[in-house]
């Protein structure tokens, strides 16, 4: 099986569970899938977008801290986390009967809760 996904530098033992879930069960699946197609896998599940966590992942994958990314390449991380975010989100919006896109923008923060 190989390291877990948990031996990758900023990701600890829940990060073992939500990527099982998309099917990447091992750090070496995780580096060979690259950082954006696997954190699609694991929006495909039903995960709920969070960028820090992307960019922590994204810093591990380079053996660096989470905190050293700033300036430019954050900026470009979230770029890449936005598309990442938006082609998940269309996907499903196309799969999705009639009047679900509310609820699907509603699980990525795009609507305003109401109440």
């Amino acid at each position: 099986m190989g390291q877990k996904v948990s031996s990758i530098r900023n990701l600890g033992p829940a990060s073992d569970a939500t990527f099982a879930r998309a099917g990447i069960t091992s750090a070496e699946e995780l580096r060979t899938l690259g950082p954006d197609a696997a954190y699609e896998k694991v929006l495909r599940t039903g995960a709920k977008p969070h960028f820090i966590a992307y960019y922590a992942m994204v810093m591990g994958l380079m053996g660096r801290p989470w905190n050293d990314c700033q300036g430019a390449e954050k900026a470009a991380l979230r770029a890449r986390f936005d598309g990442i975010c938006a082609r998940v989100a269309e996907t499903q919006a196309a799969r999705a009967p009639d009047g679900a896109i509310e609820a699907i923008l509603d699980q990525i923060g795009v609507v305003a809760r109401k109440g």
